[in-house]
């Protein structure tokens, strides 16, 4: 790999205030990330609205994400060849011109077209905004440059709920695409006005005009990427590989994604560039960012369902339970983002892991009679550690890689990042179902015919038969409320397994931060 031109990089500074354009590109993170998860809670009413059955009206959410997780690693290819700020802006057009049609749709195949669209959009906001601030700010200062972005990727998934819920109980499921509107036009004018691309970008700008185009390794990306998603996102539905569909899309997925790495490992001009992960600060930041994607997109989903299914809240109320969690990593991100270029990053990445494991393991205490406070303060406990994890991992990952190679970082990680969401809700909503099933094995078991469980049917059957005595109708009665007691002591119990599971893989990787490399005070890029 060359060696960038430091003398010709270190000199240039945005012409405009850095926390300016940090801002503006927050906006288009925040309208994004917080589409990802919006749609889930109204999934219901758009079935309903397009005479969908829940399976069909669940291509609304697959589809997006797999138009999203093939453009994410591809959007750093795009940039350098039409330009990191050309391309950031079309990819903010698209996503608001889709969300408009989103919300218009009138049928369901019209909505997963557009949704597609939208996904696509989407796909290229994370990676040139990463890559806009890790250019925008000085080193010294890029942990509070990542902290305002860190904001909104971790709050927007847990208000989503929350906001989709209310928007439609309030008004109706075309109001969560339509709110995209406004913001994205304020994105786009201020983008305009704010954004610039460095001169390194030019650069890369002008070689990849004069450069092939990996039409093998965009096509491998494309296939092995979009059939890993459905796989991710259809597999607990269709019984993973028990349906001949999922081992269709599982055996597409390894082919391709094998292959990618074999063609990309020796192309010249590369759609993503693999050899990067020879640098270990980037191999380690990758693995640890996408455990951070199992965790926090995994406990996005476990908490509300755990308050929905055991607890019988609304959607909205389960919503709410996740919001001060938002607050306390918007309080929690400029403390870290302050500490980042003043405390060793490994430090804090590690005091996050432990922060994250210790309220993972508080939280396998649930049980069915929690109030809403104490459901409350275990996302609370989680949001300090998640705080910890997200700027410093983001810091580390730019040390000692040259600064056009800036686009690439940042799509690798928002794709490790995105994958990691993926595989964690995959596997929350797998575990939970299996664990259910084998408690209930194992409580049903223990229970039946004891003397115990006799005496519990004969003293409730007496109360449901009132002075007529216990007859067959209060017996079967007594019955079906000791079964249902009996799954929902199951569902709390699989849902400890699940949440220990995860605390105890925020222990495994920990040790991983150890072989990443402490940057110099106010390191700039080296190059290799």
């Amino acid at each position: 790999m060359s060696e960038p031109q430091a003398g010709a990089a270190t000199p240039w500074r945005p012409s405009h205030n850095p926390w300016a354009v940090a801002m503006t590109v927050t906006l288009a993170t925040f309208m994004e990330v917080l589409d990802t998860s919006i749609a889930n809670v109204a999934l219901p009413h758009i079935a309903g609205s397009l005479s969908a059955g829940q399976d069909e009206s669940t291509w609304v959410l697959t589809s997006y994400l797999v138009s999203n997780a093939i453009i994410l690693p591809i959007s750093a290819w795009a940039s350098d060849r039409i330009g990191r700020k050309r391309f950031y802006m079309f990819c903010v057009l698209l996503f608001t011109l889709s969300s408009l049609f989103c919300g218009l749709s009138t049928t369901l195949p019209m909505l997963i077209f557009f949704r597609i669209l939208q996904g696509a959009g989407g796909g290229g906001l994370a990676p040139s905004e990463q890559a806009i601030l890790a250019d925008t700010f000085l080193p010294e200062q890029r942990g509070m440059g990542f902290a305002m972005y860190g904001v909104a990727v971790v709050l927007a998934p847990a208000i989503g709920p929350t906001l989709g819920g209310y928007i439609t109980d309030n008004y109706s499921w075309h109001w969560i695409f339509f709110i995209n509107v406004p913001i994205g036009l304020i994105s786009l004018y201020l983008t305009s006005r704010m954004v610039e691309d460095p001169p390194w970008i030019d650069d890369a700008q002008e070689r990849a005009k004069h450069s092939p185009v990996d039409y093998m390794g965009l096509g491998l990306v494309a296939v092995g990427l979009g059939a890993l998603q459905v796989v991710l996102d259809k597999g607990e539905r269709e019984d993973w590989f028990a349906s001949h569909f999922i081992q269709i899309f599982t055996v597409v997925t390894i082919v391709a994604l094998v292959a990618f790495v074999l063609w990309e490992w020796r192309e010249q001009h590369p759609i993503l560039n693999l050899r990067l992960l020879k640098n270990r600060n980037f191999a380690v930041s990758n693995l640890l960012m996408f455990t951070l994607g199992v965790v926090l997109y995994g406990s996005t989903v476990l908490i509300p369902q755990f308050l929905q299914t055991v607890m019988g809240y609304t959607a909205e109320l389960a919503g709410m339970a996740l919001s001060p969690g938002g607050l306390v990593v918007m309080a929690m991100m400029p403390l870290v983002g302050f500490l980042s270029p003043r405390v060793d990053p490994r430090k804090l990445i590690t005091a996050g892991f432990i922060m994250l494991a210790v309220s993972m393991f508080h939280m396998t205490s649930m049980y069915t009679g929690i109030d809403f406070k104490t459901a409350m303060m275990y996302r609370v406990y989680q949001s300090v550690g998640l705080a910890f994890l997200f700027i410093p991992i983001n810091t580390i990952c730019y040390v000692g890689v040259p600064q056009e190679e800036n686009n690439q970082i940042s799509s690798m990680v928002n794709l490790m990042r995105n994958l990691g969401g993926s595989f964690g809700i995959s596997f929350v909503t797998t575990m939970i179902s299996r664990r259910m099933q084998v408690h209930q094995v194992f409580l049903s078991a223990h229970t039946a015919n004891t003397n115990h469980m006799q005496r519990m049917v004969q003293g409730m059957a007496a109360v449901f038969g009132g002075r007529s005595g216990a007859g067959p109708g209060s017996v079967h009665q007594a019955y079906a409320t000791i079964y249902g007691m009996m799954q929902q002591q199951a569902a709390v119990l699989a849902y400890r397994d699940t949440i220990l599971a995860m605390a105890l893989l925020t222990v495994v990787v920990m040790p991983l931060v150890l072989l990443a490399r402490r940057p110099k005070p106010g390191e700039v890029h080296m190059g290799h």
